[in-house]
């Protein structure tokens, strides 16, 4: 029954498409002993030609289409040396693969194309009876039988034996191809969670060297950040030096000017008296019109005094001008060289925002210099104030031909002062404030320029953002 491994050719032909005349089944018995080979004979008419692939199938009878069979055999060439004298064809069953019990079976011929081409008349498979067969024998031929009967019985219980273990054995087979099977899939799964565990490894390795690297550019970066604060603690103690030069050039100059206004005051006293002379000249000139045309020379002589007055005058004015046009510009130069400090301070300021609590201290210690800086300010404004506002008696100028000229210079002196006291400068872009507005505009102003850290209150100029983002990247360090 080797050959019997592989699938005949099947079809869902219907029974009425089926040409059963072709192949002609001979000898057919009605009943067939089970567990016994059997014979099949048919004949092979000029209707058919046979094929490799035809076969021959025993099918229950009531079967619809070919893929019903229930065993079938490869049905030989014509050439065949199974074929006898008469042309018949003759296949055999093996009784392992025969049906074992007592429906009604039939032959088909089937071609390699799924046609049905003959059937046979319909048989059983079942053991004689009475009914069936009388025979009449002799007490030697029953014991015989009898013999042939236990013998058949212990060949059929062998045969039973042997099924039954072959049974076990295809059980057991079946068994160990489930667990096959198993292991396969469970070999399979370990298999892919083998890959997945090692795409994972592969990401993590990855993932790791690029934090090793990020936190080597962090390293870089935070190095790179401690030289930046180092500079900016030698820049900031040289510019605290220069800031402390400044206020020592400034109060130097604070003493200039009080000197410079000693010499206004001594020059305006002077300046009284010479009109209380010229007063007292007057007088006598008038005196001496009113005596007549004899004193014309004690007039001529009281011009040439007052010409000669006139020339000390306009020297002392000349004088007095030029001592206030330097006044004014070593102020203007102070103003600027306080403004440009201030500016300094402030981008110093501004750059330290990442320092931590001792460029905190340093900040408030730069405070209490600005606050310092703001009191002499105050005091010198306060101090050019009164003397800007200090009353100058004018003379009458009645008598004089041009006027008295140290009363015009006192009034543009404190102007001058009084215009420097009256204003105020931001120290990030010069804009100029009047004394009259108020100081919470002044300083929005101010703070407009400035960035505030919203974590440590630190502010930095707007023109320098970097070090505000500098600052910041510090702060997400920590």
């Amino acid at each position: 029954m080797d050959e019997t491994s592989d699938e005949p050719p099947t079809s869902a032909v219907l029974l009425d498409n089926c040409h059963f005349s072709q192949v002609v089944f001979n000898n057919v018995e009605k009943f067939y002993v089970p567990g016994g080979d059997i014979t099949c004979y048919y004949t092979l008419t000029q209707n058919i030609v046979p094929r490799g692939k035809d076969w021959v199938g025993i099918f229950r009878v009531g079967w619809k289409t070919t893929r019903e069979y229930y065993t079938f055999m490869w049905a030989p060439l014509p050439g065949d040396v199974r074929r006898d004298n008469a042309g018949q064809q003759q296949i055999q069953f093996k009784a392992y693969y025969l049906p074992k019990d007592d429906e009604y079976y039939q032959f088909c011929y089937v071609d390699q194309d799924g046609v049905v081409r003959g059937a046979s008349v319909p048989f059983q498979f079942r053991a004689e009876t009475e009914d069936d067969i009388l025979v009449v024998t002799t007490q030697g031929e029953v014991e015989e039988i009898e013999l042939q009967n236990r013998n058949l019985r212990k060949e059929n219980e062998e045969l039973k034996a042997s099924c039954a273990s072959l049974q076990q054995q295809n059980i057991d087979l079946q068994e160990e191809l489930t667990k096959a099977q198993e292991l396969q899939n469970s070999l399979e799964s370990l298999r892919s969670n083998t890959e997945k565990l090692e795409l994972e490894l592969n990401s993590l390795k990855k993932e790791n060297k690029h934090l090793k690297e990020l936190d080597d550019c962090r390293e870089a970066e935070l190095h790179r950040l401690k030289e930046q604060i180092q500079n900016v603690t030698s820049d900031k103690e040289h510019l605290e030096a220069r800031l402390k030069t400044a206020l020592d050039h400034m109060d130097q100059l604070q003493s200039q000017v009080l000197n410079y206004r000693r010499e206004v005051e001594s020059l305006s006293r002077m300046d009284l008296d010479k009109t209380e002379q010229l007063e007292r000249l007057k007088e006598e000139n008038h005196q001496l019109r009113v005596a007549g045309t004899q004193q014309k020379e004690q007039n001529t002589e009281l011009e040439h005094c007052l010409a000669y007055w006139k020339g000390m005058e306009a020297k002392l004015s000349l004088c007095l001008s030029h001592c206030l046009q330097n006044v004014q510009q070593q102020n203007c130069d102070l103003m600027k060289e306080l403004e440009e400090q201030k500016r300094l301070f402030q981008i110093l300021q501004a750059e330290k925002n990442d320092v931590d609590e001792e460029n905190q201290k340093l900040r408030e210690e730069n405070d209490g210099l600005l606050r310092r800086l703001s009191q002499t300010r105050e005091a010198s404004s306060f101090s050019v104030v009164p003397q800007a506002r200090a009353p100058v008696v004018a003379p009458e100028v009645g008598g004089l031909l041009f006027g008295n000229p140290y009363c015009v210079a006192g009034a543009n002196l404190g102007a001058g002062a009084a215009d420097v006291a009256s204003l105020r400068k931001c120290p990030m872009c010069d804009d100029v404030f009047p004394e009259d507005s108020e100081m919470s505009q002044y300083e929005a102003h101010v703070q407009s320029h400035l960035l505030e850290c919203p974590l440590c209150s630190e502010t930095f100029d707007k023109s320098n953002k970097q070090v505000f983002d500098d600052h910041m990247f510090c702060h997400d360090l920590e």
